[in-house]
C-alpha cells in the first residue's frame, strides 16, 4: 500500500512522500570539500538551532497520531514561485488545453490525500528568496535570504562566518542512512533549490569560482565543485538539470551552442571530474544522449542540458540539440533510485515557473506548472 502526502506553501512548494507500507588534478592550495566540512559523527548539525527545535516539537507532536508506517522512499516536488494562483490558473489551462472544462479540472497535485500552508519567511527578510526557503525546506532551519545550508549565524557574502554555522540535509541524512539521492530541475544544478540540497556557501550566487569577490571569497568552495565533490555518503546516484557553464572552464566551447563558453577560470573541467570518478559516471549534454542512458542500472549520471536554465516548456521543442521533459526527467531518475533495496531521497523542481513570473510571462508560468504536474502524474503512476 503507498501513502502520498502533499503540501503546498503559497509561495513554492508541493511535497509528495511514496513508499511501501512494510518497510583536473586539484591546486594544492585550494581546500577539498571534504576538508571543510565538519565532522558528520554527528547528525544533524543544527539538531541544537532554536528553529529546528521548535519544528521538530511540533512534528513530534503531530507524529504521536496514528500514522501509517513509514515511507520507503521520499520524493520532494518544488514548483518554484508556484502559489495558490498559479495553481488555480495551471488548473483552469490545463483543463483548457485538453478541451475540459477547466474550472472542474483536477491537477494530478490536487488529487493528492493531504494539502497544507505553510508560513514562508527568513531569518531577516519577511518576503524569503528560494535560497533560504530551500534551505528550511531540507535541515528544518530558518536562515539568512540569500544564503545555502547554513543556520542564521551566517553573513551575507562573508566566507569565514560559515564557520559552525553548517547544517545536514535531508540529503546527506539520507546518505548517512545508505539511502540513494538525486535531485532534477529546470533551473541550474546551481541555482538556490537543487543547491541546498548540498551545498553550504554565505552566497547563492557562488555558483563558480568567478563569484568570491576579495578576502570575503577567499577560502570558499564555490557551490559547482561542492556537487561534484560532495562528501556524503557515496554521493548522488543522479543529477539531471541546466547550468554546464558552471562545471565548465572559460577557454571551452559549450558542447551546443558553438559562440559560448563555461564560466570557470581555475582550469577545472568538473564534468571531466564527474566523469573520472568511476567506469560507471557518466554525462550527458542533450536528448540523445538521455535516449541513450541505461537507466535502470547502477550508472552515475549527470545530466547537463543547457549553458544556463533549461528551456521554458513552450520553448524546448525548439531547443537545437533536444531536452527531455521534466516528466521525463522525473521517470529517468525514479527508475534509477528505484534500484536501491534501501529506498531514496529524490528532489524534482519545476524551476522555471518563478522565472516567467519574474518575467511577466503568465503562459511560460502556466506551461511549466502543468509540465510539474506532469511529472507528479508520472511519478504517482
Amino acid at each position: 500500500m503507498r501513502k502520498l502526502i502533499s503540501a503546498a506553501t503559497a509561495t513554492l512548494l508541493l511535497a509528495a512522500c511514496t513508499g511501501a507500507a512494510n518497510q583536473d588534478a586539484e591546486p594544492a592550495d585550494t581546500p577539498s570539500v571534504a576538508s571543510v566540512s565538519a565532522d558528520r559523527s554527528a547528525l544533524p548539525k543544527q539538531a541544537t538551532d532554536p528553529y529546528y527545535q521548535s519544528a521538530e516539537a511540533a512534528v513530534t507532536g503531530r507524529m504521536a497520531d496514528d500514522f501509517a508506517p513509514s515511507a520507503k522512499n521520499v520524493i520532494l516536488f518544488v514548483g518554484d514561485g508556484m502559489g495558490i494562483s498559479t495553481i488555480t490558473a495551471a488548473r483552469i489551462y490545463a483543463g483548457q488545453t485538453q478541451g475540459a472544462d477547466g474550472e472542474s479540472y483536477k491537477l494530478a497535485m490536487e488529487t493528492l490525500p493531504y494539502a497544507a500552508l505553510s508560513r514562508t519567511y527568513s531569518h531577516d527578510y519577511q518576503v524569503a528568496d528560494s535560497a533560504s526557503t530551500a534551505t528550511a525546506l531540507v535541515s528544518g532551519v530558518k536562515t539568512r535570504s540569500r544564503t545555502l545550508g547554513l543556520r542564521s549565524g551566517v553573513s551575507l557574502g562573508n566566507c569565514a562566518s560559515q564557520q559552525g554555522q553548517g547544517t545536514d540535509t535531508l540529503f546527506e541524512l539520507a546518505e548517512a542512512k545508505g539511502l540513494a539521492t538525486g535531485i532534477v530541475s529546470t533551473a541550474r544544478l546551481t541555482h538556490a533549490t537543487p543547491a541546498s540540497t548540498y551545498a553550504e556557501s554565505a552566497h547563492r550566487d557562488w555558483e563558480n569560482d568567478t563569484a568570491f569577490a576579495g578576502d570575503a571569497g577567499s577560502n570558499c568552495i564555490d557551490i559547482a565543485r561542492q556537487m561534484i565533490e560532495w562528501p556524503a555518503g557515496d554521493g548522488f546516484e543522479i543529477a539531471m538539470g541546466g547550468g554546464r557553464q558552471e562545471f565548465t572552464t572559460a577557454t571551452m566551447t559549450d558542447v551546443e551552442y558553438e559562440g559560448r563558453t563555461g564560466r570557470r577560470l581555475d582550469t577545472r573541467d568538473l564534468t571531466a571530474a564527474w566523469a573520472a570518478k568511476s567506469d560507471q559516471h557518466q554525462v550527458i549534454f542533450d536528448q540523445a544522449g538521455f535516449d541513450a542512458t541505461d537507466f535502470d542500472s547502477d550508472a552515475r549520471i549527470l545530466g547537463l542540458f543547457e549553458p544556463s536554465h533549461m528551456q521554458f516548456e513552450l520553448d524546448r521543442a525548439d531547443d537545437p540539440a533536444g531536452e527531455p521533459s521534466l516528466a521525463e526527467l522525473t521517470h529517468a531518475a525514479i527508475t534509477r533510485l528505484s534500484r536501491s533495496e534501501q529506498g531514496y531521497v529524490l528532489m524534482i523542481e519545476g524551476g522555471r515557473v518563478d522565472h516567467a513570473h519574474h518575467g511577466g510571462n503568465a503562459a511560460r508560468a502556466l506551461a511549466d506548472t502543468t509540465a510539474l504536474d506532469a511529472a507528479v502524474a508520472m511519478a504517482l503512476d
